[in-house]
């Protein structure tokens, strides 16, 4: 059979550009985490619908101090069409928040605005149902902003701060870009971009594929 010697040197140099493109830190990719609708709780909001005493099991570790926990619960809106199943991350949090995707509003009929988690200031009313009672939150449900997690090392091989933004290219069938990511630096915190369920329906991506930061001028 007779070699193409073009072609072998058009695969090398491909595989040389693409060996180039990951050992160069600022365009290393970037893994996806996709977040399902969750809640996180006050400890005094969990024994309201838990019961007296009660705390979060861990049903699996997820990244720094954060795990899912086996309890579950129930969120209903002005619709009054609940949402069932919908799990608690812990540990447990100073502010109870909920965190829902634009196609759950249209489910509960509110209107969260995008917000980075923890900023809930004005955001929307939920009523939360748990097996042994009910927490209606006057502010507390958001649509969480894109962003991406990183260590301190992460962010220093990118030349990024905490609290920048940057633009992300996702390829594939479907190839899009998502403009100002978020960008949070913590020791405790791995390398992982979160969007939600509708994202990631849109662009027709899954946990764990990789996409590439785009740095702003």
């Amino acid at each position: 059979m007779q070699i193409d010697e073009k072609m072998i040197a058009e695969i090398v140099k491909s595989v040389i550009a693409s060996e180039e493109l990951v050992s160069d830190p600022e365009n290393k990719p970037v893994p996806i985490g996709v977040s399902n609708r969750h809640v996180h709780v006050t400890q005094e909001d969990l024994e309201i619908l838990f019961g007296k005493g009660a705390k979060l099991t861990v049903k699996k570790e997820l990244m720094g101090d954060d795990f899912a926990s086996n309890e579950l619960v129930t969120i209903i809106g002005p619709s009054l069409r609940p949402i069932e199943n919908v799990r608690i991350l812990g540990p447990v949090r100073k502010h109870t928040q909920v965190e829902i995707s634009r196609t759950d509003t249209f489910v509960l009929k509110v209107k969260p605005p995008v917000r980075p988690s923890g900023d809930v200031a004005g955001s929307a009313s939920v009523t939360i149902v748990g097996p042994k009672g009910v927490v209606t939150i006057p502010e507390g449900c958001i649509i969480a902003n894109r962003h991406i997690h990183m260590t301190p090392q992460d962010a220093a091989g990118y030349g990024l701060k905490d609290g920048d933004y940057v633009d992300v290219e996702v390829g594939g069938i479907r190839r899009t870009k998502f403009y100002d990511v978020q960008i949070r630096v913590n020791e405790k915190f791995r390398l992982e971009m979160h969007i939600d369920t509708d994202d990631a329906n849109a662009c027709g991506v899954k946990c764990n594929d990789l996409v590439t930061i785009v740095k702003k001028d």
